[in-house]
């Protein structure tokens, strides 16, 4: 651009330091061709001989330097431009930028004030325009309906729009586009704040609710934690908006998620939670839910139901949520995405998330950017995201906001994805309820995310037994000499004469009276039965583990998938390894070859497909495999582009969602938890890089897998697929930390499996949505094994077998013999069979857990009993002693075994480290480990 500029002579008018002038004209000029002055129609018009589209700017910018060195008299003459005027015209224009820009930075939009100086690039003075110039007219652009107004006006009307309750942050925005949008709606003559009597009236009823629950819950139970809304009660205003400006525009679900903050006045007053049950539950009076066994507190209940909106019924869902605040995102992003594809096609703005966030969380917690980041991806988005941030500027307990980030705004993090952010005054509700119809219309018209950023402050501690100016003693002077968001509005409609102090007293009352009654507050709720989804989950309660399922498929089916399989479009040539792959799958098919773990993972996902079941398979390297067995996504070697054979099996199929992942455990993690949560049908699988990789979200696994059910009574079938096993590749890369999960489990919350045969994926996932049973499934899935030679399976396995918990021994071995059985798990079983063969070893039988929850008893049982001169038992595992199956699982074999058969541990000694980074001593631990199991050498301590 500095070279354009350079074009523009000394001796013109629209020398360089005009330049500016000329391209603002123009980009007004492109927003609405009336808001210039005709004389400058004309000559834009030109430029592109008439045509009515927005054509590259520099051409602009070098035609006027032509004109200004061809004809300087002729644009001196157009409407009396001087070379002073248009200096003058040009600062204006900067200036009128500038405030876009950094208006939102001197905003009067603290409830608490503000104390922060102005830049001095918002000083007129800045830009050498003074007192004199205060009354010259000058174009406004589009920032005013008339063309042409005095300095002094259009500065008030800048600092109106940019520097009232309301600081917007748009114009780091790159896409033109959205940002005009932005532009013309903050600009519009239409932009008023103001709302009409009705709608004052409704807003004040609202901040009553919003206030007057809080105050019973404080009178009624004195001293009992609510986490109040008290300071930011505009939040109630802002739900109840949208949820109508969104239903209006064909929105029939929103998921919401939160934390705790406001969450019981949101319950009530704009869920529909009848007051009456959130009393019990302050009073320890509640019935404990279908499936629920611990619980949990009230202010992480979840809730749902419908309301009527001009657009029709929109359900609403307040996910369940535990305290660990933002990590509810990505679970109701995924529960969003789940809702959408059950929808079907253009579905991304009939169901929306809204996310509720902290304003230390937002700005302090990962999750948010990883969530943030899933955005726009294919994956993942959702359409755009309705973020607001409770700002109660005093982050989680009582923190200095130098203290709580690095940032300017606790939303920056938002910029990431050029999401505008509104800074909101939450003591103007007017302004709220402006702010909450923008965002709704941004999301709906870009389907991208949009901040609000409600400023507001919080009245109590973090809890309402705690006192915050033991720490914020300035602050809390201030709070408390201030009115609250409804006085405030109160005293502002009785000044306009839209109600009477005795009618505003009246409200408070009538609230009251309804709450001491029981009676549900808020907009009336709809039955359930509107919502065609309710029972969905019905036919999965009170299922057991073993409930029998037939798994096997029969080898015409087989056949037909794999010949599906192996189509691929014209023209598309493969690599020659995956070429070499899809070769061998032909042969498999055909008999002519063991099948291997790729062909029957491919195989169980294929067959479930045909049968009209959705597949959802997500993970950083899933496509391929990140051990390059999968090959469930192909690419062209000639143009890079994919094809996904299991989306072309058949007209009438189900669904095939195969993505690689960004490269993140919790958000994805989390995402693929609320997926499954929300559709019972679709087999959604996420898969770790390494197994141990999942830690990076142990959050979503402690506080939503393992006990979702037992707090909440939320089902969930969701597959995490774990490589695991010990083969010399560190510590990261070795341990799934089975350990963990076996740690979590009880009260058959969920499945922890270690399959070692390509039948026995197949027919555990098949299993997994084939049987009326929905429990997070934990499988440790091989790295070695997928290729090794003996861990192979034939057709037969496939079309008569089924999923075997317990797998005993293969070898032909007389039971009469046999006095020490070893029960081991994964990969470890092949060296033992190994080093069994090549001894030759008669009396030693070894058999294969292959899901260690719920433990097998029964099967377990019958495989001991098999051997009637036992002497001793072995459990065998490649982890330390401390890590693995061993001390979750051995109680099970000491309550299942006969007295006399002593057990015993085979295995590495305890280690803080899941394993060792050499691979020679790996080894020749791995040798002492066979060793110890098969001969009873001591191995561990």
């Amino acid at each position: 651009m500095s070279k354009l500029i350079k074009l523009f002579q000394d001796s013109s008018s629209l020398y360089g330091s005009n330049a500016s002038f000329v391209e603002n004209l123009y980009e007004h000029f492109l927003e609405d061709p009336e808001s210039v002055d005709p004389s400058w129609q004309k000559q834009f018009r030109e430029i592109h001989n008439g045509v009515d589209y927005e054509t590259p700017h520099s051409p602009v910018v070098e035609r006027f330097a032509q004109l200004a060195i061809k004809t300087p008299n002729r644009l001196a003459q157009l409407q009396g431009f001087t070379e002073e005027s248009v200096k003058k015209q040009s600062a204006v224009a900067r200036l009128i930028n500038h405030y876009r820009v950094r208006g939102h930075q001197i905003a009067n939009n603290n409830p608490l004030g503000k104390t922060t100086p102005p830049p001095p690039d918002m000083d007129p003075g800045y830009y050498g325009l003074s007192e004199p110039d205060m009354d010259t007219l000058f174009d406004t652009g589009s920032l005013h309906s008339d063309r042409r107004l005095p300095l002094r006006d259009i500065i008030a009307s800048l600092k109106e729009i940019y520097c009232g309750s309301i600081g917007s942050e748009y114009m780091h925005i790159v896409d033109t586009h959205q940002r005009r949008w932005l532009i013309n709606r903050m600009e519009n003559a239409k932009a008023s704040l103001k709302l009409g009597a009705e709608k004052k009236l409704w807003v004040l009823k609202l901040l009553t609710a919003a206030e007057g629950i809080e105050t019973y819950l404080q009178n009624r139970f004195v001293g009992q934690k609510r986490f109040s809304l008290e300071g930011g009660e505009s939040l109630i205003p802002i739900l109840d908006e949208l949820i109508q400006c969104s239903g209006a525009q064909g929105t029939k679900e929103i998921v919401i998620g939160m934390a705790h903050r406001g969450r019981l006045n949101v319950l009530v007053n704009i869920l529909g939670k009848s007051p009456a049950s959130l009393f019990d539950e302050f009073a320890g009076n509640t019935k404990v839910a279908p499936g629920v066994r611990s619980g949990d507190v009230k202010y992480h209940m979840g809730f749902s139901s419908n309301i009527e909106s001009s657009g029709g019924p929109v359900h609403i869902t307040l996910a369940f949520n535990p305290s660990h605040l933002e990590i509810i995102n990505p679970v109701v992003e995924g529960s969003v995405k789940a809702r959408q594809d059950r929808a079907g096609k253009d579905s991304q703005n009939t169901i929306i998330p809204v996310l509720i966030h902290g304003d230390a969380a937002f700005s302090g917690q990962g999750i948010v950017m990883e969530t943030l980041n899933m955005s726009q991806t294919r994956a993942f988005s959702t359409g755009g995201t309705i973020h607001i941030v409770i700002n109660n500027q005093i982050g989680f307990t009582t923190s200095n906001p130098l203290d709580a980030r690095s940032t300017l705004y606790c939303t920056d993090v938002a910029s990431m994805i050029q999401a505008p952010v509104f800074h909101v005054n939450g003591d103007d509700p007017e302004a709220v309820i402006f702010v909450t119809k923008l965002a709704v219309d941004y999301r709906m018209t870009f389907n991208r995310d949009v901040v609000i950023d409600l400023i507001c402050y919080r009245r109590l501690g973090h809890n309402e037994a705690d006192e915050p100016a033991t720490t914020q003693p300035a602050m809390y002077k201030k709070i408390r000499k201030h009115k609250t968001t409804r006085k405030i509005y109160s005293d502002d409609l009785i000044q306009e004469g839209v109600i009477s102090t005795k009618q505003s007293l009246e409200l408070e009352q009538e609230y009251q009276k309804l709450l001491e009654s029981g009676q549900i507050v808020s907009r009336p709720v709809l039955p359930s039965s509107t919502y065609l989804y309710f029972k969905q989950w019905n036919q999965y309660l009170n299922k057991s583990w073993d409930t029998p399922c037939n798994t096997a498929v029969s080898l015409d089916h087989l056949r037909f998938c794999n010949d599906r399989m192996q189509r691929l479009p014209v023209n598309f040539e493969l690599h020659p390894r995956v070429a070499k792959v899809m070769e061998n799958r032909r042969k498999m098919a055909a008999g002519a070859m063991p099948l291997d773990w790729g062909f029957a993972e491919n195989m169980a996902y294929a067959t479930l497909i045909i049968e009209k079941h959705n597949i959802r398979l997500t993970g950083q390297d899933v496509g391929r495999g990140t051990f390059v067995h999968r090959h469930a996504v192909l690419h062209n070697q000639i143009n890079n582009k994919t094809h996904t054979p299991l989306k072309h099996l058949d007209k009438d199929q189900g669904r095939a969602q195969i993505y690689d992942s960004l490269l993140s455990e919790a958000g994805v993690l989390g995402f693929e938890y609320g997926y499954s949560t929300t559709t019972p049908n679709t087999l959604v699988i996420w898969e770790a890089q390494f197994g141990d990789f999942a830690n990076g979200a142990q959050v979503v696994i402690d506080q939503f897998i393992s006990s979702g059910e037992t707090k909440w009574g939320r089902l969930c079938g969701l597959v995490m697929l774990l490589p695991h096993g010990f083969e010399g590749q560190g510590p990261e890369h070795s341990s799934a930390r089975l350990e963990r999960y076996l740690q979590l489990c009880a009260e058959h919350n969920m499945q922890v499996c270690n399959p070692t045969t390509p039948a026995q994926i197949f027919h555990l996932l098949r299993r997994q949505i084939l049987r009326p049973f929905r429990k997070p499934l934990i499988i440790m899935s091989p790295k070695s094994l997928l290729r090794h030679k003996l861990a192979v399976s034939s057709l037969e396995d496939l079309t008569t077998g089924r999923f075997q918990p317990i797998i005993g021994e293969q070898d032909d071995i007389n039971p009469k013999k046999v006095t020490r059985f070893i029960l081991c798990a994964g990969k470890v079983y092949y060296d033992l069979l190994e080093v069994r063969r090549q001894d030759n070893l008669k009396d030693v039988v070894i058999a294969r857990i292959e899901q260690l929850y719920p433990f097998p008893i029964d099967l377990f049982k019958a495989e001991i009993a098999k051997y009637p001169n036992l002497a001793e038992f072995i459990w065998c595992q490649e982890e330390p002693k401390n890590q693995g199956a061993w001390y979750n699982s051995r109680h099970h074999f000491t309550d299942n075994l006969q007295p006399q058969i002593k057990v015993t541990y085979a295995g590495r000694e305890a280690s803080a480290s899941p394993a060792v980074g050499n691979f020679r001593v790996h080894i020749e631990q791995q040798k002492a480990v066979v060793q110890a199991a098969l001969y009873g050498k001591p191995s561990g301590k």
